[in-house]
């Protein structure tokens, strides 16, 4: 990784798994790193955890629920309080097959979550994203984005929820999303580069918090050994995305997963996504959906 002083990096999710992962490693490289969390008991724990490897800035912690708009607008203006430009936004946050439940404002909660938070995060932090010299935003996707569809007609599954399904369709999402910023990015010739990334099969407290939601406390400890036995680390997990981040080989507009069998494990490399993350009208139908549905809209001059 290459010298990260001088440079403000913030992590949705950033209290576990890969988001952790990901503030460790750029704190130690001398980022300062924004750790955006929902919870702020678990985020103060991680918090001091990155605190004692940081070799630049103390890091931050922002209170941020993906989940409920005006929390994501407090943040935002929060964050415009406490820093002077964004280097780094790495969307990373995200719910994996829950139980149906819907955000503060009615949408079906992985698709609230996972996409429309982030959007409107990202948009509403977009003049941080401006004001420093060649920025990157990096989304988390998933592999499980090949299973997904986007349902145009009820994007909040209102009837017959089906939670895998709906994850995948939120990690579609994703790469919709990430590859429209990047588009609309160099129209609009900002130096500004946008990317997606996925960890391949990491050991994340994500595969169990959703049998965990459900009460099906046998599924979650299936889910814990699996993990144990067949997963990378977070830590490697991560690799995509911090590459993504911080390499100067990294392309703007590329998906990043592990190079390895089936894109499981491995060191970072670009992968190519299904054919519908590829449909640029899907890239433009989604972003409008979006604006309408969070009512953010991005400056993008």
């Amino acid at each position: 990784m290459p010298d990260q002083f001088g440079r403000t990096v913030v992590i949705t999710g950033a209290n576990s798994g890969l988001g952790l992962a990901s503030a460790e490693a750029l704190a130690r490289s001398g980022a300062q790193v924004v750790m955006a969390c929902r919870s702020p008991e678990r985020g103060s724990v991680a918090l001091e955890r990155v605190k004692g490897i940081a070799t630049g800035p103390e890091p931050q912690l922002l209170r941020l629920d993906l989940a409920d708009p005006s929390s994501i607008e407090d943040a935002a203006a929060t964050l415009a309080d406490s820093v002077a430009h964004v280097d780094v936004l790495m969307n990373n946050a995200g719910v994996m097959a829950p139980p149906f439940m819907t955000t503060a404002d009615g949408h079906e909660m992985q698709f609230g979550t996972n996409h429309l938070g982030h959007f409107a995060f990202t948009g509403l932090v977009l003049p941080l994203l401006r004001a420093a010299p060649a920025a990157r935003v990096v989304t988390t996707s998933s592999t499980m984005h090949r299973a997904g569809k986007m349902h145009w007609d009820d994007l909040d599954w209102s009837n017959g929820y089906r939670k895998w399904p709906a994850y995948g369709q939120s990690k579609l999402a994703n790469l919709l999303f990430g590859f429209e910023l990047d588009r609309r990015a160099r129209a609009a010739g900002l130096p500004l580069l946008s990317m997606v990334a996925h960890p391949g099969y990491a050991s994340t407290h994500l595969q169990v918090a959703g049998p965990e939601l459900s009460g099906r406390q046998l599924s979650a400890r299936l889910m814990g050994l699996a993990n144990a036995l067949f997963a990378q680390s977070a830590e490697d997990g991560a690799l995509p995305q911090l590459f993504a981040a911080t390499s100067e080989q990294a392309v703007g507009g590329c998906y990043y997963g592990p190079g390895g069998i089936a894109e499981m494990h491995g060191s970072p490399k670009i992968v190519q996504p299904t054919s519908a993350a590829l449909r640029v009208e899907d890239w433009a139908r989604l972003w409008q959906v979006s604006e309408d549905l969070t009512g953010v809209s991005y400056d993008l001059g």
